[in-house]
């Protein structure tokens, strides 16, 4: 004991206790505010790719209302003319109803109400071109309508206002969406600013704790074991003066009755020797499990539960902590059948020197358990709810990526790749005087624009190509060998050895063609193949694509271990692929003899 009353271990404990709360409440805080200001920050970011996307969409509703109203002024049939009626009335409405959201939120479409000010004014001058090809095209939709439909001529001008005022309301359309991007970008700029900020922080925040806690906090523990040397030396002193402690034996053991006494009638308490015989069974143990009278030889497991399960378990716990103690639960049967929970100690004790004893101090704690059971079971019961439900949402995701590529790679290729062909064709008609400078640059710029148009259609390839939604997986994987035989001058052919035809699910079909496009481009890019082969057969229930290529290989354990990296990469883009249409897939590969990749599809049949 210390002169203050404390001992040297507990001083220390709570010193150190004292430092460590320090420093962990201080990493915790540091956590919780970066944690609370990113997340506030990423709130206010959750409707930026809708608001660009609903926006982006402005412009297509925009053509389409255009086209289709043109159509009308060529169109003679009364039922055509009523379709494309129909058509303009649908758009126009859903133009609106975009239209007036972006600017004052809509929960529907999950667009917020919070445009910027450039945002904002931009609308405002937009706002006079929408109302002026709003209301022609509403009174084109009222004359076609009319009983009987009015003469051509009689909206000839209200089409004319409508092909007048897209092209601007396009070009300005293209500017809100681009300042829409804009913000959005200065938001993630803005983000990753404070990222750095917080990391700079915390990283602070760990140097200052290393420099005024730790670091002292060792130093403390070094004079703390100083200390306690110092303490062994005078505990040999104090082992002199044990003999005066004998005279208080006969008082401790007096005591030590009454307090058997006093537990006997409060808590589940008995006495057994190390073999498991019952020496004392205290009145409330034995009331709980109907024991009035027990014989020497009466064992302890056996008076806890009539299961041999449960006395086995509770022999066991006795033999193996005899000599060391136990706490913990413990699961007993009375003679009635009833369960019953305890949180029970086994104490080693010795009330002579020639004999030793095990005090059994328990409590029931069975309502308390059950609770803890239900909680247990509800709680793995929405385990695998969240899991079921978490699938839901990664195969939406994948599916809504997969739209979105498909809108890019129309407009790609409808866009960007006519206009550069009508660049090259532009270019090859230019005629100068000094023939000999024209003719070199203009062959430079023939092969600079043929590469350019290479380039677009090899992106635009790589989307999902328009066969794969209009004629389904094996046109789709037709197409892909044949063009990357071209792009490539490898030898890739597809063999459909059983004829399949079936469509699928949009969404298998997609990421068939997705792991299949993803094997052919490793055996390309790493195999050094000079001949990949696709083959297709199927059974009444079963799909079964191989991509096999004459490629080095590899080993397919080192891929395994691989989690970063194209390999490693590569299969996890397709086992998580195969994963959500309920497919298996298998590699099999040996260095210097190929590469096969096998996958198996289930069918559904109708």
């Amino acid at each position: 004991m210390t002169k203050h009353g404390n001992s040297l271990d507990q001083r220390t404990f709570d010193k150190l206790r004292r430092l460590y709360i320090i420093a962990l409440s201080t990493i915790a805080v540091s956590v919780v505010v970066s944690q609370l200001l990113i997340r506030n920050h990423l709130s206010g970011q959750e409707s930026d790719s809708t608001v660009i996307n609903v926006a982006g969409r402005q412009r297509m509703l925009s053509q389409k209302l255009t086209k289709d109203i043109l159509a009308l002024s060529s169109e003679i049939n009364i039922a055509q003319k009523t379709a494309l009626k129909n058509n303009i009335k649908e758009t126009l409405h859903l133009w609106k109803l975009s239209h007036n959201a972006l600017q004052n939120g809509n929960d529907s479409l999950g667009l917020p109400k919070k445009n910027s000010k450039k945002v904002t004014e931009k609308f405002k001058r937009l706002n006079p071109i929408f109302d002026t090809i709003s209301k022609a095209s509403k009174a084109i939709i009222d004359k076609i309508e009319n009983v009987p439909p009015l003469d051509l001529e009689l909206y000839e001008a209200d089409i004319e206002k409508v092909k007048t005022n897209e092209g601007a309301f396009l070009t300005m359309m293209d500017d809100i969406v681009n300042q829409y991007d804009l913000e959005a970008d200065e938001k993630v700029a803005w983000l990753r600013q404070l990222e750095l900020w917080l990391t700079s922080l915390t990283l602070l925040i760990l140097l200052g704790e290393f420099l005024f806690i730790f670091w002292p906090a060792a130093k403390s523990v070094k004079s703390t074991l100083a200390e306690l040397l110092f303490a062994e030396k005078r505990a040999k002193k104090m082992a002199f003066d044990a003999d005066e402690l004998s005279k208080a034996k006969e008082k401790y053991i007096q005591e030590l009755s009454a307090l058997s006494r006093a537990m006997d009638d409060t808590l589940l308490f008995a006495r057994i020797l190390p073999n498991g015989s019952v020496v004392h069974m205290g009145n409330k143990f034995s009331r709980l499990f109907k024991l009035s009278k027990f014989k020497d030889a009466t064992l302890f497991w056996t008076v806890l539960s009539t299961e041999e399960q449960e006395q086995l378990a509770i022999e066991d716990i006795i033999n193996k902590h005899k000599k060391t103690g136990w706490q913990g639960e413990v699961k007993a049967t009375t003679k009635e059948g009833n369960n019953v929970w305890l949180e029970m100690a086994v104490i080693p004790y010795t009330p002579t020197e020639e004999k030793s004893e095990l005090l059994i101090i328990a409590s029931e704690i069975t309502k308390r358990k059950k609770a803890q059971l239900e909680i247990e079971r509800l709680t793995e019961k929405s385990f695998e709810e969240k899991m079921s439900q978490q699938k839901i949402i990664s195969s939406k995701i994948i599916e809504n990526q997969e739209k979105e590529q498909n809108r890019i790679a129309k407009d790609v290729h409808d866009g960007i790749g006519q206009m550069l062909t009508g660049l090259k064709y532009n270019l090859e008609s230019i005629d100068t005087k000094d023939i000999e400078k024209a003719k070199t640059k203009i062959e430079h710029l023939k092969a600079l624009t043929t590469n350019i148009i290479k380039g677009v259609r090899t992106a635009t390839f790589n989307l999902t190509p328009p066969e794969l939604t209009d004629h389904g997986i094996v046109p789709a994987l037709s197409k892909l060998t044949l063009e990357l035989a071209k792009l490539t001058g490898k030898d890739i052919v597809l063999f459909n050895k059983t004829d399949f035809s079936q469509r699928l699910d949009s969404l298998a079909e997609i990421n068939i063609y997705r792991i299949t496009q993803e094997a052919i481009n490793n055996a390309i890019k790493y195999a050094e193949s000079t001949h990949i082969i696709v083959s297709l057969s199927h059974s009444k229930n079963i799909l079964s694509i191989v991509i096999d290529d004459n490629g080095k290989g590899f080993n397919p354990d080192e891929v395994k271990r691989v989690k970063t990296g194209d390999g490693g990469m590569g299969m996890t883009f397709m086992q998580e692929r195969i994963k959500y249409i309920d497919g298996r897939l298998f590699l099999s590969s040996e260095a210097g003899k190929g590469t096969r990749v096998t996958l198996n599809i289930p069918l559904v049949n109708d």
